[in-house]
C-alpha cells in the first residue's frame, strides 16, 4: 500500500494515509464496511460520497482495519469570496478500539 504510514507493523498499529484516488478496492471496500458497521446501518451512499475526494487516515491493527477518516476539501463562499475550508468526514473506529 503506498502513501505515508505511521507506526510499524511490528507495533500495536499503524496510521496509513492515502488519497481517495490510491485507495485500491478491497481497502476501498474494508472503509466502506467499517463505516457501515460503526454507523449501524446508517451511512448512506451519500454520507459515503462526501467521505471521498481527499486524504484518508487507516487505522490498522495487523491486516484488520481499526479506523477511518478522511479529510476533504471543500470552497465556501463568503463575502464574495471563495475560502478553502476541510472537511472531516467519515470518521469511525470500530467498537472496543
Amino acid at each position: 500500500m503506498t502513501g505515508i504510514s505511521i507506526g510499524d507493523s511490528g507495533g500495536p498499529g499503524r496510521i496509513v494515509l492515502l488519497h481517495t484516488a490510491d485507495l485500491d478496492a478491497s481497502v476501498r471496500a474494508a472503509v466502506r464496511s467499517l463505516l457501515d458497521e460503526v454507523f449501524e446501518g446508517d451511512m448512506t451512499d451519500q454520507d459515503w460520497d462526501h467521505a471521498l475526494g481527499g486524504v484518508h487516515a487507516l487505522a490498522w491493527e495487523g491486516a484488520e482495519l481499526v479506523g477511518h477518516a478522511s479529510l476533504v476539501q471543500r470552497r465556501l463562499l463568503h463575502g464574495g469570496r471563495a475560502l478553502r475550508a476541510g472537511y472531516v468526514e467519515g470518521v469511525g473506529v470500530r467498537a472496543g478500539r
